[in-house]
């Protein structure tokens, strides 16, 4: 099995597309306040670039589009980014490739120099938690102000060293 993880190009966008509705549908994410629902999903390529401090990466096993992660700037907070739409295929969870993403992406963040990261996810996204938690994620009491997904029920933060 050969594992790649890459920067988000526009041949990948209809597949990443796919994949974050399907994942975000399994677990419920579905309209209005929900990450799957954001106008960018269908074209994370363009979305995403060094240019505005953001990096969205995709994971392929054998060449295919299995998913991906992002970075971006929390626009309210300087020096603040967020970890954005971590969406893997059923079939591909449990190899390592969102530790991979999340790795990466904190890596993006600090070279970026972002101090702190934020995400917000769903409690039915345990394992999502768990890895969060494992990387130094710590649980918030309420979203930041300013976050579009209203949907979520769960908050977290990271300082970046």
């Amino acid at each position: 099995m050969k594992v790649e993880i890459v920067s988000a190009i526009p041949a990948y966008d209809a597949a990443l597309c796919a994949v974050i509705q399907s994942v975000g549908a399994e677990f419920g994410a579905i309209g209005e306040g929900f990450g799957p629902s954001d106008p960018e999903v269908l074209a994370m390529s363009e979305n995403y670039s060094e240019s505005n401090r953001s990096v969205y990466l995709v994971a392929l096993v054998n060449g295919k589009v299995v998913g991906g992660c992002g970075l971006a700037p929390f626009g309210l907070y300087d020096g603040v980014c967020e970890l954005k739409k971590l969406f893997l295929l059923p079939e591909t969870r449990g190899l390592g490739l969102g530790k991979k993403l999340v790795q990466q992406c904190l890596s993006f963040a600090r070279e970026q120099g972002y101090t702190s990261c934020y995400l917000d996810t769903l409690a039915s996204m345990s394992a999502a938690i768990r890895l969060y938690e494992k990387f130094g994620f710590t649980h918030l009491n309420s979203p930041y102000e300013g976050t579009l997904h209203n949907g979520c029920d769960v908050w977290m933060l990271k300082t970046l060293p």
